[in-house]
């Protein structure tokens, strides 16, 4: 046919671009191997990753398997896995090292070095970081965990003047995840308190009364209307709630009322939790209770 436009066939399986795997193995709970290497692998944002976390790796047996699975990625893919790995035992890392990855094991990297330098060998003990090996660490991080769920949402605020901060902003803008956070990793006693459309429209731009005794605790987060109608459209769509005019309202009079009671605040639209936290830490001068 005259003027007919030619189908473009699809471009054939094997020259579209592959996933390159990553393995994060520990002889632990593998947070730190996905903390230190997803710091890393961020640096990449050009490549797809296909992500795969075997913790718990504390036997021969185990780390047979996991080679297993390295070597199985390897076959179906063509290209070398990528493992990061946290393991204590010498043996566990060499069998690791047999299979068919490029292997970067941050504790065979920095422990040897490290044990040189404080002239002191480390005790190689597993899972220590993130296991229960200070009660009174483990106390606190609790202590602040239920803090933050007993004073989440603005239910109650009898308890107010325990906290070390108060998280203010617009339903949905982060503030309990990262006060759980807060709690959970640094031992903060951090409250939120939701602003609704009554305390907005209603206030002339002053905080709500309730908030007034512990202003200088008080600090705010907020969030790009549009990222705030995304994520409220997951969860009530079509709704007012989550349309965009009354995000754009509800983010407009919060970001006046913060400004008005010169109460500190920070745009939080493409940060992550632990990008928040530590920024709230750092801008409020907050003492870590855990280290």
């Amino acid at each position: 046919m005259a003027g007919a436009v030619p189908l473009r066939r699809p471009r054939p399986e094997s020259n579209m671009p592959k996933k390159r795997t990553i393995f994060f193995i520990s002889d632990g709970t593998a947070i730190s191997a996905e903390t230190l290497g997803q710091s890393l692998l961020t640096q990449f944002n050009q490549i797809q990753f296909n992500q795969v976390t075997v913790p718990f790796v504390d036997t021969l047996e185990k780390a047979r398997f996991a080679v297993m699975q390295i070597n199985n990625a390897e076959q179906q893919s063509g290209m070398r896995p990528i493992i990061f790995s946290t393991l204590i035992s010498d043996d566990i890392r060499q069998m690791i090292a047999t299979g068919k990855g490029v292997v970067f094991d941050f504790f065979d990297t920095y422990m040897g070095r490290l044990e040189e330098e404080l002239r002191t060998e480390s005790s190689h003990t597993v899972g220590r970081y993130h296991g229960v090996v200070n009660d009174t660490v483990y106390n606190f991080r609790m202590d602040a965990v239920n803090y933050a769920l007993y004073n989440d949402d603005g239910v109650t605020t009898k308890e107010y003047d325990q906290a070390d901060i108060i998280l203010v902003g617009v339903s949905r803008a982060g503030k309990t995840p990262t006060c759980i956070y807060l709690g959970l990793q640094f031992g903060i006693y951090a409250a939120n308190y939701p602003l609704t459309e009554e305390d907005l429209v209603n206030k002339g731009g002053n905080m709500p009364h309730v908030l007034m005794p512990f202003r200088r605790k008080l600090f705010g987060l907020t969030i790009s209307a549009e990222r705030l109608h995304t994520i409220r459209a997951r969860r009530r769509p079509e709704s007012r709630y989550s349309s965009l005019e009354q995000c754009q309202m509800e983010v407009s009079l919060a970001e006046s009322m913060f400004q008005y009671g010169e109460i500190p605040f920070i745009n939080i639209t493409t940060m992550s939790v632990e990008e928040i936290a530590a920024t709230v830490l750092h801008e409020c001068n907050l003492r870590r209770r855990v280290v």
